[in-house]
């Protein structure tokens, strides 16, 4: 198994458009590293860089220490999985599993014992004999992840796998997943998905990507709880976090805010004098809000409600505090009997807030 090392990397294309821009990673043997983004930040179009399937622009990309920019695809020791199985249809399974194998000359006894053991991982073993028509689509995903295992690679790539998938299925086809990360800890595995859900259960390091660049990387959590600037935070969490225009009208060792919701708002943060006066983002995660049932809460959002959204687990509160602002979300625990037009007052810990400057850096983070 392998380390994976990108430096500067840069994919341009032919009408001079940079879609990747000098993208620098260090990824771990042994890692599960998640690629995650909206629709068009270029997750994939970076995994096909590391497949070899697109080439480099700029940069280098290492494999164990060897630069392989300029390696075949199929000598990089790399294995892909990606979205629409790409199966043989008149193959059964297991000549699916073993075709790539058999390609490249290993003995029959090696191949019936790499496509069996993989079989047995996956669950598989009882259709070993059927066509790809006669499974689920969970079943084949786990045939085309079962053809990657048996090359033994250096390297996994998964192309958005689950996609394809209907919601009860990709709940357990990530599952799987996630043990087959178990039973293989020192294969590297690179996974690439626009489900946020998928990221920060299966990745042991989030990437997360927009617009050809890397937002941040780091632990599922570390994203969720320190968000490195405004992107992230509204990425990362549903729903979205809330973000608020405020101005910093004290500095200190505690900062005070007024928000545009028309109430001041002290954090636990240090700001510096010239800070002060400056136009500032505050930002507070819907599962942070709570409603005000005391006199010594600060006041953090008063409106109307404008929609309920009642979930079981959970209720979600849409709150308009003023025209012309945005909505203000609070996802408050268990079945609650509010209403459309209700009048309500939330606040939150100090400690759960966030604090962006104008540019959207985190100020925690600077």
């Amino acid at each position: 198994m392998a380390d994976l090392k990108l430096t500067n990397v840069k994919k341009i294309y032919d009408n001079n458009v940079e879609v990747m821009r000098d993208i620098n990673l260090d990824i771990k043997q042994g890692e599960f590293i998640v690629f995650v983004g909206p629709s068009g930040c270029g997750k994939s179009t970076l995994l096909r860089m590391i497949s070899g399937l697109e080439s480099i622009s700029g940069g280098t990309l290492e494999i164990d220490g060897d630069v392989v920019n300029d390696i075949p695809p199929a000598l990089r020791g790399i294995a892909m999985v990606f979205q629409s199985y790409a199966l043989y249809p008149h193959m059964t399974v297991y000549d699916n599993m073993a075709f790539s194998l058999q390609i490249a000359k290993v003995s029959k006894e090696e191949i019936d014992k790499q496509v069996r053991k993989a079989a047995d991982m996956l669950q598989l073993t009882n259709y070993l004999d059927r066509l790809p028509k006669a499974l689920s689509g969970g079943q084949r995903q786990r045939v085309a992840i079962g053809r990657a295992i048996v090359r033994q690679p250096k390297v996994f790539l998964f192309d958005e796998p689950l996609s394809n998938l209907d919601a009860a299925l990709r709940v357990a086809t990530r599952m799987e997943i996630a043990n087959l990360k178990e039973s293989m800890p020192e294969s590297t595995m690179i996974y690439v998905t626009h489900d946020q859900v998928e990221a920060m259960t299966l990745a042991d390091r989030i990437v997360l990507l927009s617009a050809g660049n890397i937002e941040q990387v780091g632990a599922p959590l570390d994203l969720y709880e320190n968000p490195a600037n405004v992107f992230v935070a509204k990425f990362i969490g549903s729903p979205a976090m809330n973000i608020i225009p405020a101005t910093i009208t004290q500095v200190g060792k505690e900062a005070e805010l007024t928000l545009n919701t028309n109430h001041n708002f002290l954090m636990p943060i240090e700001l510096k004098e010239q800070e002060k006066g400056l136009s500032a983002q505050f930002g507070v995660r819907p599962e942070d809000l709570k409603v005000r049932e005391s006199e010594t809460d600060p006041v953090l959002v008063e409106g109307d409600i404008s929609f309920v959204e009642s979930l079981g687990e959970a209720t979600l509160l849409y709150v308009k505090t003023q025209e012309g602002a945005d909505l203000v979300v609070a996802k408050l625990a268990g079945t609650l009997n509010y209403k459309r037009g209700d009048r309500i007052a939330l606040t939150a810990k100090p400690e759960k807030m966030h604090l962006f400057n104008a540019a959207g850096d985190n100020y925690r983070r600077l």
